[in-house]
């Protein structure tokens, strides 16, 4: 029995109370029911609140009303016993048998175990990472990669049509720096003192010149264009190569420059001319952001005709919701902070939703440490650790796990030698050991011809406390990915699993899953191989969400 098949089952019983006329609830039965898993395993299964919530609207002391409703629930199919406890809270223990029901059910769903449909119909852009083509992603960015794709999939998962989007910073002063940092090195000159470093810059200006051996000696104009074109080309390839190789692929690369050179821009102007949000001062066109919560109104046309950096920012939103995406959301760095009121202003004078239509998360900074020592330095872009550093130094798997494994809100100290390491200790390896671990119980099973059948299932087998809790913890995982889904925060999913993960080693550690010398299968050997089925699948799933291998061997 799972959460919510409970709360379905205190809202029959409530129903039924209320049908009966023993309760009278002025506001009528809830359609939802909150089941928690209570702190002191010795409380139960299960706990409620519901009583506290309800008696007082009932007219009733929320004990008595606790009381009518364990009573009810006692008979209910699936509910072994429930208690009360404090001024009304309800304890409530499962049967057996409800509870191992569970099991083949995840078997029989496979990687559908753990969807739903609670965002169905609605189309999410998810923008993350967004570097500038200016050079490698950098540690910040791969947090983005790892965090981002990990929530496009659990977005997905709970039913959204979700695509995902990279903005390439590719108009402005950036590229200009960029392509003076190619034509110097092409020219064997020191770097420009606002330019890049770095071997990647030697190594672009070289592949410009194979392909362009004149490129060098062309008028300063001439020359710049064309490590301009050719130089962010390539930084643009190299980019979109690393994060395939990074298991991350986008949907969309869509180009700041087009915005730009397609009218995009002067189109949000006149549709924000139209709803009044505009206006003219001092030879510059402003937009009211402070009408909407921002500290002050925005400069969107500059008064020598050149467009604000913001004015992109109206162009790109309103591009993404003529595409027809329901919820825009963003992911920046911890330095784009002051950014969000504006953006949220923006939202609102187009007439949307700040926060429903457009959402901003802002992650910290990520901190790389070897050997005890803070790791700053590149083998390839000089000052910045780049994608390729960290998964030369961990992989792939080890970086996604670790960079999605912590709230966005929080500064990462990544220990890399944990992270390298193939102990309990890091995180990683002791997850997809006990994926590992787990099929090779199942490939020993057919050897031993212990089969899993939901047939011969017999769920009131599984007694054992471990057993027990095992089961809770998978019948958790819909109700994580959908809370992590909802708050944004893939690394509710992370934790989860570890959680799981020892959850099914202390299990193991005292169920006996498979018969030993010439003993004969049982129907609790086979129940309990149903259970490691099952938790190997959530396992998987809960792997593949974060874009994490799921191995069958270590």
């Amino acid at each position: 029995m799972t959460p919510e098949q409970l709360s379905t089952t205190i809202i029959d019983a409530l129903t039924s109370l209320v049908e009966a006329g023993t309760i009278t609830l002025p506001d009528g039965v809830p359609a939802e029911v909150v089941v928690e898993r209570p702190k002191v395993k010795e409380h139960g299964d299960y706990a409620t609140n519901i009583a506290l919530q309800l008696g007082k609207k009932a007219g009733m002391n929320p004990r008595e009303f606790a009381q009518l409703l364990a009573d009810r629930l006692g008979d209910a199919d699936g509910v072994a016993s429930a208690e009360i406890a404090g001024p009304g809270f309800l304890n409530i223990r499962v049967d057996a048998g409800a509870q191992g029901a569970l099991a083949p059910q995840i078997v029989a769903a496979g990687t559908a175990y753990g969807t739903s449909d609670l965002y169905a119909g609605q189309k999410v852009n998810l923008e993350f990472v967004s570097a500038n083509p200016t050079g490698p992603i950098h540690i910040g960015g791969v947090r983005w990669a790892a965090v981002g794709d990990s929530l496009g999939r659990i977005l997905s998962a709970i039913g959204a049509d979700v695509t995902r989007e990279y903005y390439f910073n590719d108009h402005g002063v950036q590229i200009d720096r960029f392509a003076r940092s190619l034509l110097a090195d092409a020219r064997g000159e020191d770097a420009p003192e606002d330019g890049y470093g770095g071997q990647y810059i030697h190594d672009i200006a070289q592949t410009v010149l194979a392909k362009h051996p004149e490129a060098a000696t062309l008028p300063d104009a001439e020359a710049l264009e064309t490590f301009r074109a050719e130089g962010v080309d390539l930084m643009f390839s190299e980019i979109k190569q690393s994060l395939h190789d990074f298991g991350v692929d986008f949907d969309v690369y869509f180009h700041e420059n087009d915005l730009h050179e397609s009218g995009a821009v002067d189109r949000a102007i006149s549709r924000l001319r139209e709803l009044g949000m505009m206006y003219e001062e001092d030879g510059a066109t402003w937009l009211r952001t402070s009408n909407f919560g921002d500290d002050k109104d925005r400069v969107v046309i500059k008064s020598d005709g050149e467009p604000a950096y913001i004015s992109g920012d109206l162009a790109y939103y309103l591009d993404k919701r003529e595409r027809g995406f329901d919820r825009c959301l963003i992911m920046l760095g911890a330095d784009h902070h002051g950014y969000v009121s504006r953006m949220m202003a923006m939202c609102a004078a187009f007439g949307d939703t700040p926060k429903v239509n457009l959402e901003i998360l802002i992650g910290q900074m990520v901190n790389l440490v070897k050997d005890g020592e803070p790791l700053r330095m590149s083998k390839r872009a000089g000052t910045v650790i780049t994608l390729e550093d960290l998964v030369d130094l961990i992989g792939v798997d080890a970086s996604r796990y670790a960079l999605a494994r912590y709230s966005m809100d929080s500064t990462i100290d990544l220990d890399l030698d944990l992270w390298a390491s193939q102990t309990s200790d890091n995180p990683v390896f002791y997850v997809q050991y006990a994926h590992a671990r787990l099929s090779s119980i199942i490939r020993n099973a057919v050897d031993l011809g212990v089969t899993i059948d939901e047939a011969t299932f017999d769920p009131s087998l599984l007694v054992v406390d471990q057993e027990g809790a095992l089961l809770r913890s998978l019948a958790d995982y819909p109700k994580v990915v959908a809370r992590a889904a909802e708050l944004r925060e893939p690394h509710r999913v992370a934790r989860y699993l570890e959680d799981t993960a020892a959850a099914f080693h202390k299990f193991y550690d005292v169920a006996h899953v498979l018969p030993k010398g010439d003993e004969e299968p049982t129907d609790l050997h086979r129940a309990r191989l149903m259970l490691v089925a099952a938790t190997r699948q959530v396992i998987a799933n809960g792997l593949g969400l974060l874009g994490v291998t799921a191995p069958e061997r270590m």
